[in-house]
């Protein structure tokens, strides 16, 4: 049955049945019915996506008759599900914060998307994980609200400098005008390790807050563009990976979106995880290019630690830094016009970023830091963008 996904909401409709003849029809439905004969009332096919209960918990229901076990995990935490005469597994969660949600089924020791779902969180080389909307009341920035839109548009390009042919996303917001001379600013956003380039939209909801911060002239007006953070071909990381990176975006995709787009010359860049720490590289490193850097629980580690051969000792930190920023100094604050950094306190990474927040004050280089509850989380990213945007292009 064809599923239109729109964001976080579900409009099913139901073409196929004009291509067959009544008695067809007629078999379709009895199907239907003896189906909810069997557990399900109705004549229609049961929907087992999860259910958000009015106190915030959500009930998960699995159709797996020959399963013996089933577990869904939501954020970390595993709940048991419960079987019924008719194979259908199902259990609820405690009560959830209004958030988006990544869950996966665990079958019988094998991790599945829900089947009954059309929201997921995609995975470079893997299945990604479903997604679940907890409403807030009033809504929150990352729920779809009666507002203007923007619009999406995926671009392909075949990339000479790393090797093969990549996709990238290009919002433009509400009002947008391809014949207009109109020109708007462009933040660049990178995904992190196991991410790709739909990362900022299936899971980030950008396109969504980005609605909602301009609608409520929290923001202003822009274009974002979201990457594949892959520097080499077929492949997640290698040698060279986040220099062949950044000279992708610096020499093919900027000119690819200030081509084809109203793009200005302002530009802001900003990252989570992998993608801060690149966001950050390139940034620092071309000063020209960018004026606003975002870092959201960055992994500064990764610098340079692609290149080292095996055996190799590691260099410490101040001299990878030292190798992968040779010019950046006090100089820089004239021509940087924002460097947020932000990590939360349970992330695993804050260590990490502390060090390179000193590295930077040795270097006499300005920033903004900010430590949030959370862990390493889209919950922790999406509110970390929330608080960046409005600070671009001012």
């Amino acid at each position: 049955m064809p599923c239109m996904v729109n964001n976080f909401s579900t409009r099913i409709r139901f073409p196929f049945i004009m291509k067959y003849s009544s008695f067809t029809c007629l078999l379709i439905l009895f199907a239907c019915y003896c189906y909810g004969q069997n557990g399900v009332t109705g004549f229609s096919m049961p929907s087992f996506a999860p259910a958000v209960q009015k106190d915030g918990s959500i009930l998960f229901r699995l159709r797996a008759p020959a399963a013996r076990q089933v577990f869904v995990k939501i954020e970390g935490t595993s709940i048991p599900l419960q079987k019924n005469k008719n194979g259908v597994w199902s259990g609820t969660s405690k009560k959830m914060e209004p958030d988006i949600y990544q869950y996966s089924y665990i079958v019988d020791s094998l991790s599945i998307v829900d089947p009954s779902n059309p929201l997921t969180r995609s995975s470079y080389g893997g299945t990604g994980q479903s997604l679940v909307l907890v409403p807030g009341k009033p809504a929150e920035k990352w729920e779809q609200q009666d507002v203007p839109h923007g619009s999406v548009t995926r671009e392909v390009y075949k990339s000479a400098i790393i090797g093969d042919t990549r996709e990238f996303y290009v919002y433009t917001p509400p009002g947008y005008d391809p014949k207009d001379n109109k020109k708007y600013p462009v933040l660049f956003l990178l995904h992190g390790m196991g991410d790709d380039a739909r990362g900022w939209i299936q899971t980030g909801a950008a396109d969504i807050i980005m609605d909602n911060l301009v609608a409520g002239g929290k923001a202003v007006p822009m274009i974002f563009v979201t990457t594949l953070g892959y520097g080499v071909a077929d492949a997640v990381a290698g040698p060279k990976s986040f220099d062949q990176f950044t000279k992708s975006l610096t020499d093919e995709i900027i000119p690819f979106v200030e081509k084809k787009y109203n793009a200005s010359t302002q530009r802001a860049i900003a990252g989570l995880s992998m993608g801060g720490a690149q966001a950050m590289m390139a940034g620092l490193n071309h000063p020209e290019l960018f004026k606003w850097i975002g870092a959201f629980s960055s992994a500064f580690m990764m610098y340079g630690i692609a290149e080292m051969g095996s055996g190799s000792k590691m260099p410490s930190l101040d001299s990878i830094y030292n190798k992968t920023f040779p010019a950046a100094d006090s100089g820089i604050n004239e021509q940087i016009k924002l460097l947020f950094i932000s990590c939360g306190k349970s992330d695993f990474l804050l260590g990490n970023n502390h060090d390179f927040m000193k590295w930077l004050s040795a270097r006499k280089i300005n920033f903004q830091s900010k430590e949030p509850p959370g862990a390493h989380s889209w919950m922790v990213w999406r509110r970390n963008l929330i608080e960046f945007t409005p600070l671009l292009f001012r």
